[in-house]
């Protein structure tokens, strides 16, 4: 993690600061959107890009306990056959 120090500039009523473009490029983020947290400890900017399988962990668990987790298909066939692969 690096710190550093940005300028706060006036915009209207409001107040703002340019990122630069190395940092911006870190949220990864296809438009112009980005999250924002804020709280008692600061601001923290985040891609709004969503995650793949984010959550898929918590889920699996979920489906184990509740014995949900069972193949659909086979994944052997009856008529597969090995020995094309040794």
């Amino acid at each position: 993690m690096e710190t550093f120090s940005l300028k706060l500039r006036k915009i209207g009523n409001s107040k703002g600061i340019v990122i630069p473009l190395r940092y911006l490029k870190t949220l990864e983020s296809d438009n112009d959107m980005i999250q924002v947290e804020a709280d008692e400890n600061g601001i923290l900017l985040k891609s709004n890009q969503p995650k793949p399988r984010r959550g898929w962990d918590k889920a699996f668990k979920k489906m184990a306990k509740n014995n949900d987790d069972k193949l659909l298909i086979p994944d052997v066939f009856k008529d597969e056959n090995f020995d094309q692969w040794k």
